[in-house]
């Protein structure tokens, strides 16, 4: 490694631990004059912008602490809005991702079709935001802005931009926000954060990670524009993006296969993507190379149904991650990331892990250099279709409540859901490209193509502003 790129490394650190304290001092200062502190035994107000699938599934989990109570939601979409899953279209509820929408609130949770007005509201103390990823940054921001602490859910942006500029919003208001890579939850995760880097399975040279889920031949289906049910507000969920006609495999689930408002990378690989890089410590790739395209799937997505992504360290370190919706296949036998060191072996997930001691190569003497060890979490899989033991999420979403009360540093900050994001960003820039990108991230710009950095960020629609 040359003297150049140890020199830059060593800034990322820096400027990721300078970030981290600008943002524990912000949030022990003063809170802004439209609320007072919340205490230790006080109750926390919570909005909920966005409670469709997703939503629904957060508001839950929030419900599911005795310190909080919901005093607003908000949605685009009525029949979520009001609760009553009677009056939801039967194409939706053919799509079998709407909620349940069971519990019942009091006459006093108001109700909100536009996002701003719940931010008016002044007894809120803290916002859930659980919207498409192109609402994220706006609407966190805002909210902010307005006094709230913010729980926003991944992946946190749509543009790099975005991520860059709700950091900078939250070092001016001191606000408490976590993003919801919920890995961070993970007492798996936090055990072998600690292992990793203690040198537990050597130098790590490679990692990586899928996301599997064939769905040849149909995919999201082909269907034409038309118009949107009469309770569905298309040009307010669509937002600073540009105006389009209505299509049902957009909207309100489907945005996930559409490059304007997501995409698979940033669906799932910000998970893996962040869980691996906080295990090796590592805060962000400098070179990210990406290859696929729609292979197999006769659908109107317009991201790949196979993807494949290379992300390279100046440490020495890749990852490796793939997309595959045209295919399946055995994936990573039991876990869901593996990570590959000079000792030992490591396959994870949220329920255990194990270390399998790496074999001697050609030249070799030595007999093993790492013990072998198996990790489980005890208990019976639970919490729904997540097939989980710990509920992960849940665990994420009590450390933003003890946060909101004391002020502290979440376990998924700003910086890290942007930095996490920023993987699935430059892997889609790369594939749209055609190229092999360099990334500084230090000024997060792309140093070998300037048509590559166009696609930071993107004109907003009016009115919105970042």
């Amino acid at each position: 490694m040359n003297d150049n790129k140890l020199t830059r490394r060593s800034f990322i650190a820096k400027s990721a631990i300078a970030t981290a304290g600008a943002t524990i001092g912000l949030e022990g200062m003063a809170l802004s004059p439209l609320r007072k502190k919340v205490g230790p035994n006080d109750k926390i107000r919570m909005g909920f912008i966005g409670v469709g699938n997703r939503g629904t599934q957060l508001m839950t989990m929030f419900m599911g602490n005795e310190d909080v109570e919901v005093a607003a939601l908000c949605d685009v979409y009525e029949p979520y809005l009001n609760r009553d899953r009677s009056s939801v279209n039967q194409r939706y509820l053919d799509s079998d991702k709407v909620p349940p929408m069971k519990t019942q609130f009091g006459k006093n949770v108001k109700l909100y079709k536009d996002f701003r007005k719940l931010l008016e509201q002044k007894d809120i103390d803290a916002v859930c935001i659980a919207t498409p990823d192109h609402w994220h940054a706006i609407q966190a921001i805002q909210a902010m802005e307005a006094g709230k602490d913010v729980y926003v859910e991944k992946p946190l942006t749509i543009t790099i931009k975005e991520g860059r500029a709700m950091v900078e919003a939250q070092k001016k208001t001191g606000r408490v926000v976590e993003v919801g890579l919920n890995r961070r939850g993970s007492t798996v995760f936090q055990k072998l954060v600690g292992e990793v880097q203690n040198d537990r399975i050597g130098k790590v040279t490679t990692a990586r990670a899928l996301r599997i889920s064939n769905m040849y031949p149909d995919g999201i289906g082909q269907l034409k524009a038309e118009d949107p049910p009469a309770d569905f507000d298309w040009d307010m969920w669509l937002g600073p993006r540009p105006k389009r006609p209505y299509q049902y495999n957009i909207a309100p689930y489907y945005f996930r296969w559409w490059k304007d408002y997501s995409s698979q990378m940033g669906n799932w690989g910000v998970h893996y993507m962040d869980v691996i890089r906080w295990m090796i410590g590592e805060t962000a790739p400098t070179a990210i190379t990406a290859h696929g395209g729609k292979y197999a799937v006769k659908d109107d997505r317009d991201i790949p149904d196979t993807m494949e992504v290379i992300f390279e360290f100046d440490s020495g370190t890749m990852i490796q991650f793939g997309i595959h919706e045209a295919s399946s296949g055995g994936g990573i036998q039991g876990g869901e990331v593996e990570l590959s060191g000079t000792k030992a072996n490591l396959i994870a997930d949220q329920d255990g892990y194990r270390i399998i001691p790496a074999r001697r190569g050609q030249f070799q003497t030595w007999d093993k250099l790492a013990e072998e060890e198996e990790y489980k979490v005890e208990g019976e899989a639970k919490f729904g279709d997540l097939g989980i033991i710990e509920n992960s999420t849940a665990n994420l979403i009590r450390n933003f409540l003890d946060c909101v009360k004391s002020g502290d540093t979440p376990w998924c900050t700003l910086e890290d859901g942007h930095r996490s994001t920023s993987f699935a960003h430059l892997a889609n820039i790369s594939l749209e490209t055609g190229m092999r990108i360099e990334w500084d991230p230090v000024n997060e710009r792309i140093t070998n193509s300037e048509k590559a950095n166009d696609l930071l960020h993107y004109q907003y629609r009016e009115p919105w502003k970042l």
